[in-house]
């Protein structure tokens, strides 16, 4: 039904009409009596297989809404009911910010993705806290922070310092996004990479550890790095209080489009994300995986636009998974889908497993022949 009515809408539309309006039904759900109930019976999938404990909090299912699709935390109850395990809002800067001029934002069809250079609108602190503080139907979620486009870089750790402290209580979980939509002429050294990732982070970490209540801090990287700056971030995810990576943001690059060149060029500058990042997201979230041992949480994001592509995320040692992209192409049938195969995966993992069980029980209680005599 969403591909043949209801996408046809929302693609008539302006995408950024089309979010607003998706965003004002799932708010209409949480106001009528029974509109969240009604919207978890249509879409929500519960099962004890999809639960998950990570970085020490449980998720009914380890799929996410990415940070990008709710700014500002209008709809958490919303997405819950709709299926999502979490809901990372944001990305979330001190004070209110508009984005860059419209259009900023378009569809590319024929390759499932978008490109955006938003410039992180959203309405600040203050609105986000009036939000967070709503019930939320136990849904977990996660605050995606930035600094303001009119501050300063030397000035961006203040920023930084400022959401964390001020959404503490609010929050189950930060991500520290250090990617920006705007391209940079040449990529810092590694040793500059970790000075200003340490700028950012060492204050936050300070903080956490004067407060009673535990907040794990996550960090959202480029799929722009280069193998050898992912390995920068690795190392620091690994030598400091940092809880996990969510790997990854949308790439600047445009490789391997179906899509004229007239229209991408159109487009313009900004963040590819969909279906052309899947295989350099997954590849990411590996390398992460290997380089840490697996001990270590990752969010797996970009390019999940089926089943298939979570279950890749997860193989390649992902946690959990969020959507963003895919939710544009697919829908909300996307979450159950990828729930529905998770749960036929444990399934058969759990049937496989039992004749293995009962095989080495019964050889375990089978006799030994007796000794023979000399």
């Amino acid at each position: 039904m969403y591909r043949s009515v209801i996408r046809p809408i929302l693609f008539a539309l302006h995408i950024e009409r089309a979010h607003r309006t998706v965003v004002w039904l799932l708010r209409l759900a949480g106001w009528l009596p029974g509109g969240l109930w009604l919207l978890s019976r249509c879409f929500a999938v519960r099962h004890p297989a999809l639960g998950r404990e990570v970085f020490g909090l449980h998720f009914d299912n380890p799929v996410g809404l990415a940070a990008g699709v709710d700014r500002s935390g209008e709809a958490i109850a919303g997405w819950g009911a709709a299926g999502f395990g979490f809901v990372e809002v944001g990305t979330l800067t001190p004070r209110p910010q508009p984005g860059n001029p419209r259009p900023r934002i378009y569809r590319l069809p024929k390759d499932d993705a978008m490109i955006h250079r938003t410039g992180l609108p959203n309405r600040g602190l203050e609105a986000a806290i009036r939000h967070l503080r709503r019930p939320r139907k136990g849904v977990v979620v996660g605050c995606n922070i930035g600094r303001n486009t009119s501050t300063l870089p030397e000035n961006g750790p203040s920023d930084y310092l400022k959401l964390f402290r001020n959404l503490y209580q609010y929050a189950d979980y930060f991500t520290v996004h250090i990617c920006c939509d705007n391209p940079v002429e040449q990529e810092p050294s590694l040793e500059e990479v970790r000075k200003e990732i340490l700028r950012i982070l060492d204050p936050l970490f300070d903080f956490r550890r004067g407060q009673n209540q535990y907040r794990p801090i996550m960090l959202k990287v480029s799929p722009d790095m280069s193998d050898e700056t992912v390995d920068v971030v690795t190392d620091i995810l690994i030598e400091t209080p940092l809880d996990g990576i969510v790997a990854t943001d949308g790439t600047l690059g445009r490789d391997g489009l179906k899509t004229s060149r007239a229209a991408v060029g159109k487009a313009g500058s900004g963040r590819l994300s969909g279906a052309p990042l899947t295989r350099r997201a997954v590849e990411i979230v590996r390398r992460i995986h290997t380089r840490s041992g697996g001990n270590y949480p990752i969010i797996g994001v970009g390019g999940v636009m089926n089943a298939d592509d979570a279950r890749a995320m997860f193989a390649a040692g992902a946690d959990l998974v969020q959507v963003c992209t895919g939710l544009v192409y697919e829908g909300p049938r996307l979450v159950r889908d990828i729930c529905r195969a998770l749960i036929a995966d444990a399934e058969t993992a759990a049937n496989t497993a039992a004749p293995e069980v009962a095989e080495n029980t019964t050889a375990a209680e089978t006799p030994g022949a007796p000794a023979s005599e000399n």
